[in-house]
């Protein structure tokens, strides 16, 4: 159930809605202590509900907390309050880089320009053993000071399940009137489809499919369903670059075909180095 506006969870005091998803609620609030906007995630029943899953978490929030990086939204606190658990974040202004490819694919500098400052934010997690797991357009945030990595990671487990992370993929894409699915699957890595044990060259491959998509405008695997999706990313080799937006520097194209690389021996290692 929704919260109401002048809801309190600890010292913080809902004020509107932002947004909602497979992944929890967020709502902008007010932190009464510091005076100062925040955004207030409230997590999944089934995450609240789990010990292990929730003692994990609440381990893992400590490291991400440490991440002081400027592309990367701050974690503030956590807590829980009648059997409701929450994360206070940095309230960050600005539009998602997932609304601004509505409008198109963005002029070169601004690739470059965001490009760049993700992939520091990334380095910087890895370095300290957090992965992303999620990137996508939807969480990254465009704002006056550069881009910022929303929702930073909630865990970094040693494997994943394919079948569950089909189950939560579902819950958090949008399914269009032909029955589409869309989001954050066609940002899976390959070893994230097959439910491999990631590591930081998952983040990079889903690096790839947003600069790819930044660049181009259009999606570096598609499909009709989540099957056909897996499909590509695992067997299949996007557009290249240079037959969508031919004045794309090729330094650039080798950078996105590096990081798109499939996952197998010594590609993925040369993924790893090329992107990072």
């Amino acid at each position: 159930m929704p919260l109401a506006p002048g809801t309190h969870l600890g010292p913080y005091e809902i004020s509107t809605p932002l947004g909602a998803g497979g992944m929890g609620e967020v709502y902008r609030a007010r932190d009464t202590r510091l005076e100062r906007s925040v955004a207030i995630k409230i997590l999944p029943e089934q995450l609240s509900k789990d010990p292990t899953r929730k003692q994990r978490f609440e381990r893992e929030a400590k490291t991400i907390s440490s991440l002081n990086h400027p592309h990367i939204c701050t974690l503030h606190d956590i807590g829980s309050q009648d059997g409701i658990d929450y994360l206070v974040m940095e309230c960050v202004e600005g539009e998602t880089l997932a609304k601004r490819l509505q409008k198109g694919p963005l002029p070169l500098d601004q690739v470059l320009k965001y490009g760049a400052q993700i992939a520091d934010a990334l380095d910087k997690a890895h370095r300290a053993g957090i992965v992303r797991r999620d990137l996508k357009p939807g969480n990254i945030m465009l704002t006056a000071s550069g881009a910022k990595l929303l929702d930073f990671g909630l865990a970094k487990p040693a494997a994943v399940a394919s079948l569950a992370t089909l189950t939560v993929t579902k819950m958090d894409s949008p399914v269009t009137e032909q029955g589409t699915i869309v989001g954050t699957f066609q940002y899976m890595s390959p070893e994230q489809v097959e439910g491999k044990e990631l590591d930081g060259r998952s983040d990079i491959f889903s690096l790839g499919a947003v600069l790819y998509e930044m660049v181009t405008g259009k999606r570096a695997f598609e499909g009709k369903s989540q099957l056909s999706v897996a499909s590509a990313i695992l067997e299949k080799e996007p557009k290249p670059i240079s037959t969508i937006q031919p004045l794309t520097p090729l330094a650039l194209d080798h950078v996105v075909r590096k990081c798109l690389a499939k996952n197998s021996g010594r590609e993925v290692a040369e993924r790893g180095r090329s992107c990072q």
